[in-house]
């Protein structure tokens, strides 16, 4: 059917006219209604009609009357809901933390937490300010500061089950037949004063600034595709090698698999510790393998036999304390490092001298400006450049000697030298050496899942004061640790060039509306862009619908 305008008499009419075909198969038209005179029409009489007409077909008038409600960040969080629920921790954190007491969803609030880290991480007042920013699918509709907390401690009270489910959905990614697990650590920032019972709070040596401050310890174990399977808090004073022992087993008893090989970086060597590493036995019964990296510091220790083992393309190995030592060489490296240190002995030398000439001047009654130098003062401030340089082998004061003097040992610079560029790893797996080699350089893969943490993440600083609930916290960091390296393996996987920062912030640009027309309240999302397709089915997610979109 359509409209017709007719003229007869000089006048125009408005008809509404049917196409239709006779009995003989012809077609023909016919007038199904006159509406009058044109020129007598008007939108008073008009209007009524087509709001009719758009009622029977269900739309909306002709004018209808739109209010703009709200508009929410959707697409970052859709993403992140369908990567939880492909994972199945939703179902498994409600096993774990199912209680007929609570009157609030604990699931559902610690999904809330885990996904701000990824998209706005704050404080958790903050996260009250980002709930009514976004629209997060199967969120409650009211939360508390206090509801919060208490999702944090419903995880610390039934943290054995929590670990449990985590470890259950997680076993399925893991390779049963060798799993190479890293394991490193990382200290973290802490605010407030006081102390509580079982503090982890605690002052000691900040790897971020390399100053003291007050922090916990944080181990993180992680798979060599990159999967963090397991973590532990430590107060902020522990010593590094006490941390290993106990994540280790916690991980084998967890997992279950049948042969570890664990890769730890240089802080974790010790004779004590491998001796009861190599106590270790995994379920099944099977000693655990390890490839440790010998720390700096202890180079001297292996002089003799790191310098004059035989290399092949720059790798070796013979046996230390009866075990495998695997030594690498890089010979661009050792120049670099070798260059650096010269020109540090030699600004330590010119202070030297510069210092020797002032007292010489000094006891010649030469006038001086300044602070007098004395040769005890001399001494001080000589030992102390050279022990903060690392140099104190090499570069050393005459203390015996009358006046302030002191030398180079050029044996100790040599031997050091011979040692530039090599990498030192005890080891007692049969893996070829270069083997052992390129595994422990994929260490380097967790100390960016560390820079992810404090970074995108945003770990710290924490402002919690109760072990427990900085210990959740962890948690909570932990998880969104997980989800972050699921979706980048994911975009890796299907060569997308974005990271999983960059990911979600395409993917927040992805609104949800909700507007009133008539009185009624719809939901709609944006349109979406080619890339923010494109990342849909690289991560192998269906795209977002509002739930009531028109």
């Amino acid at each position: 059917m359509f409209t017709r305008i007719s003229r007869s008499g000089g006048r125009a009419y408005l008809q509404l006219v049917e196409s239709y075909r006779n009995e003989e198969g012809q077609p023909r038209q016919r007038v199904i209604a006159n509406f009058g005179r044109l020129d007598k029409l008007s939108s008073k009489d008009l209007d009524p009609l087509i709001d009719g007409l758009q009622r029977a077909l269900g739309r909306f008038t002709s004018t209808p009357r739109v209010a703009f409600e709200t508009a929410r960040a959707f697409g970052d969080l859709f993403a992140l809901h369908g990567l939880w629920q492909e994972l199945g921790l939703d179902r498994a954190l409600r096993r774990a933390l199912r209680s007929t007491r609570r009157r609030f969803d604990a699931p559902a609030l610690v999904r809330a937490m885990v996904f701000n880290r990824l998209c706005e991480p704050t404080s958790k007042l903050g996260v009250l300010r980002w709930l009514e920013t976004v629209s997060l699918p199967d969120a409650p509709e009211t939360v508390t500061h206090d509801q919060l907390l208490r999702a944090m401690d419903a995880l610390m009270e039934h943290i054995d089950a929590v670990e449990a489910v985590v470890a259950e959905q997680l076993r399925p990614l893991l390779d049963q037949s060798l799993s190479v697990v890293f394991y490193d650590l990382t200290t973290v920032r802490i605010q407030g004063d006081g102390t509580v019972a079982d503090d982890v709070r605690a002052f000691g040596l900040n790897k971020d600034t390399g100053g003291i401050a007050r922090q916990f310890v944080l181990g993180v174990i992680q798979t060599a595709e990159g999967l963090p399977i397991a973590h532990e808090v430590h107060a902020g004073n522990v010593g590094e090698v006490s941390t290993l022992l106990p994540a280790i087993e916690k991980a084998i008893a967890r997992y279950r698999i049948e042969r570890v090989v664990l890769v730890a970086d240089r802080g974790l060597l010790s004779l004590d510790n491998l001796d009861a590493v190599e106590a270790l036995r995994t379920a099944t019964g099977q000693a655990v393998e390890y490839i440790l990296a010998v720390p700096a510091r202890r180079y001297a220790d292996f002089g003799e036999l790191a310098t004059n083992m035989p290399l092949d393309a720059g790798v070796g190995e013979s046996t230390w304390q009866g075990r495998r030592l695997v030594v690498a060489h890089d010979s661009g490296r050792a120049a670099e490092q070798s260059a650096r240190r010269r020109a540090l002995i030699a600004s330590i030398e010119a202070e030297g001298e510069r210092m020797a000439r002032r007292l010489d001047e000094a006891d010649a009654g030469q006038p001086l400006r300044g602070r007098k130098s004395t040769d005890r003062r001399a001494y001080l401030r000589f030992c102390e450049a050279v022990s903060e340089a690392g140099l104190s082998r090499i570069l050393k004061a005459d203390l015996a000697a009358e006046r302030f003097s002191f030398h180079r040992d050029e044996a100790a610079l040599a031997n050091a030298e011979r040692l530039d560029g090599k990498l030192l790893l005890v080891t007692n797996t049969a893996l070829a050496a270069d083997e052992v080699i390129a595994r422990y350089k994929a260490l380097a893969d967790i100390e960016r899942g560390f820079r992810v943490l404090k970074s995108d993440i945003e770990i710290a600083p924490v402002h919690h004061r109760l072990p427990e609930r900085i210990r959740a916290h962890a948690l909570i960091c932990f998880l969104a640790l997980v989800i972050h390296r699921i979706m980048r393996q994911k975009l890796k996987a299907a060569g997308h060039p974005l990271s999983p920062r960059r990911s979600l912030a395409l993917l927040r640009q992805i609104q949800q509306h909700r507007i009133q027309i008539d009185g009624k309240s719809v939901t709609g999302i944006g349109r979406l862009q080619p890339q923010q397709i494109e990342l849909f089915e690289a991560l192998k997610l269906p795209l977002p619908v509002a739930d009531n979109a028109v």
